[in-house]
């Protein structure tokens, strides 16, 4: 590792092209204003009626039906044909904001042109609405979680900046409309066990509240302006999310600004009562969430309250600034009223449109991670004859994982080498060259209301491994492993010659894989997870105290770690310069491609807190950028850091900044781990 010396005054602050979230909030004080027109005109129980996810149609004033429910994680889902992008988990190892950013637009387009066909028919229930929940940004702190593959991985900076872009392009920089409205979930905490979540509760000190479950949320508030939040199943720290005013108003609504709509998981109501027994009536329980800052009832708990409101016992002064936030929100949906906004013309011939199948495809090639190569990739198409597959070649589940809509066509590895390798070559067994293996999960081996039982391989896959060994010499192995989770693949790693991590990657993963092996994509794909050689030491799931997970509170040396990622090119850093600015701390680097291939190297800045600073993290990500670079060319990689990007969390979950020596680390990698890592010391 090198370090160089900085310098700490006499150079310009580098600037940073952001998007405005939109609409502003002289826009959203109109709307606002509307609503409370509406408001004042509604009767107490249609009042009640606008509380839960299926807002029924309401004459006097004209509101008509809306469901809240829908569903948007890697493309729309559960309505029809939809582009099917890879699952969050594989997006996030792309390490590409902007590209994430393209992403949320297309998924937003789609989704308004659907509900445009949704609406031409009378069709306004489940998932024909404009209300998405996605993304989820809860923190994927343990391997064995099913649910992890729906995240941005385990650090709460990749996954507020992917998540942020991802809200960014799904509501749109219309001044006066939200295109879609965007939901960070699950508000907060979240990730399992999954079959206990609906009793589960999570006791934290607010340090790790503050310093690791909570930050991604607060940037996709603050920066991203997401329209709603979700409140988890669980409780923290005794009291459910979805009755927490410490979680829905003294953070999101008082420290944060948030002024949208919280709507709860489904069920998570009724869960305040029935399996927290944080009440004792289910009254008690609507009344306690309401009271706490919930403004949605994802189920018919809610309906409790009509009596309540009928017979004078619940006022319909009570249920103001739910039904207030409710209104709002789909107001700036241009969903109640006479209203045109700029996606009314978007129809069947915006979804699932060959640009986005690009774009999909361009997301899945970016995403695939190349953790082993003994030289024998990327495969020469024009020299090579025959290629044996074997496993789950034809195998269209693991390309989507959950939460998934339908693709109009589904490439899968076989289908994606044979378009790739082209005519001259076979896929075959008997003069086959090589031995490419498709092997890993699939989603139903994880997801929701499942975990994973454990991290190992499957048996036949790894008992295949070993019956090719004797022919390695002559056919070496590639091994592709689907998944959204780590995997022990320290057998698989020794049992092969490489070895492409491929997550869930979508409608076109087939073909990502194939352009990948045959070189015409050069993979660049890091892991936004550790990889552990074993889990057997693993802490049990149900413990949320961070020493010993993820790679910032590391204890043991991974397999693999996060950010990891190979190359077919080589890249070099010099130049390093970090610097003092007035607004935080500024650092720029020089990246040049040293190797013979054009090539995608994922830049990562890693922040290092003084001795005796009291910060028990090792190191932390504060920047990233995925630069295109070809043999021999350099480019210059500018950074700005916050100030509270550098600072440390206490106790009762404040920032300060210590005084002493900081070590900002710039390199494809984290320090101790990737070659050419440069640092440099700034001290305050």
């Amino acid at each position: 590792m090198k370090t160089v010396k900085i310098m700490l005054a006499g150079a310009a602050a580098v600037a940073v092209a952001q998007v405005v979230a939109m609409p502003g909030a002289s826009r959203r004080a109109e709307a606002e204003a509307q609503a409370k027109a509406i408001f004042e005109k509604l009767a107490p129980n249609d009042a009640v009626s606008l509380l839960m996810m299926d807002n029924l149609e309401i004459k006097d004033p004209a509101i008509p039906r809306h469901h809240w429910w829908n569903e948007g994680l890697h493309g729309v889902a559960r309505a029809g044909l939809a582009t099917m992008f890879p699952q969050t988990i594989g997006r996030a190892a792309t390490f590409d904001a902007e590209l994430e950013h393209k992403v949320g637009d297309v998924v937003s387009t789609e989704a308004r042109a659907k509900h445009n066909l949704f609406r031409a028919k009378g069709l306004r229930g489940i998932y024909t609405g404009l209300t998405y929940w996605s993304p989820n940004v809860n923190m994927f702190r343990d391997a064995h979680w099913g649910r992890g593959q729906e995240t941005f991985g385990e650090d709460p900076y990749l996954a507020g900046v992917m998540g942020t872009e991802f809200v960014k392009g799904l509501q749109g920089d219309d001044p006066k409309f939200i295109k879609i409205a965007a939901c960070a979930k699950h508000y907060a905490v979240h990730s399992g066990p999954e079959k206990l979540r609906h009793e589960f509760n999570v006791d934290l000190d607010m340090r790790d509240l503050y310093e690791y479950y909570l930050p991604a949320f607060k940037m996709l508030v603050v920066d991203g302006k997401c329209e709603q939040v979700m409140g988890a199943y669980s409780a923290v720290n005794g009291i459910p999310c979805c009755a927490s005013k410490f979680l829905l108003r003294d953070v999101l609504r008082g420290e944060w600004g948030f002024r949208g709509t919280v709507v709860s998981d489904v069920g998570a109501v009724n869960d305040v009562s029935a399996n927290h027994k944080y009440t004792k009536t289910k009254v008690e329980g609507c009344l306690a969430t309401i009271a706490g800052g919930l403004d949605i009832c994802s189920e018919g708990t809610y309906d409790c309250l009509r009596a309540e409101v009928r017979e004078g016992r619940v006022t319909k002064e009570q249920l103001r600034e739910p039904v207030l936030n409710i209104l709002t929100t789909r107001i700036l949906l241009g969903n109640i009223g006479d209203v045109e906004t700029p996606w009314d013309g978007l129809g069947e011939n915006d979804v699932a449109t060959p640009e986005n199948k690009a774009l999909a495809l361009q997301c899945a090639d970016e995403s695939m991670v190349l953790l082993k190569n003994d030289g024998i990739l990327p495969l020469d198409v024009s020299k090579l004859k025959a290629v044996r597959v074997w496993g789950r070649e034809d195998d269209v589940k693991p390309l989507v994982g959950n939460y998934e809509g339908s693709a109009s066509v589904y490439m899968t590895a076989r289908a994606g080498l044979a378009a790739e390798l082209g005519a001259g070559v076979a896929i075959e067994g008997d003069h086959a060259e090589y031995s490419i293996m498709i092997a890993g999960l699939t989603p139903g081996d994880e997801g929701e209301g499942h975990d994973k039982r454990d991290c190992s391989m499957h048996k036949n896959h790894l008992e295949q491994l070993r019956k090719w060994q004797g022919e390695r010499k002559r056919r070496p192995i590639i091994t592709v492993l689907y998944g959204g989770s780590p995997i022990e693949i320290k057998e698989v790693c020794e049992l092969s010659d490489a070895v492409i991590f491929a997550w869930y990657p979508g409608e076109q993963g087939g073909r990502a894989i194939a352009r990948v092996i045959t070189g015409k994509v050069n993979p660049a794909g890091r892991l936004p997870i550790t990889f552990m050689e074993n889990y057997a030491e693993e802490a049990d799931l149900t413990d949320y105290k961070l020493p010993g997970r993820t790679y910032l509170y590391a204890t043991k040396k991974p397999l693999f770690p996060f950010g990891y990622g190979l190359s077919y090119t080589t890249f070099g850093y010099d130049g390093l310069r970090v610097y003092k600015t007035k607004d935080g701390v500024a650092a720029t680097v020089k990246v040049t491609n040293t190797g013979k291939v054009a090539g995608d190297e994922v830049v990562q800045l890693y922040v290092r807190s003084p001795e005796g600073s009291g910060d028990r993290r090792l190191h932390h990500l504060e920047g990233f950028k995925r630069v295109s670079l070809k043999p021999g060319e350099t480019k210059n990689v500018p950074f700005a850091l916050k100030p509270e990007q550098l600072m440390q969390f206490g106790m009762d979950g404040k920032q300060s900044l210590a005084k002493g020596e900081y070590t900002v680390f710039v390199g494809g990698g984290q320090p101790g781990f990737a070659e050419g890592v440069l640092s440099a010391n700034l001290s305050f």
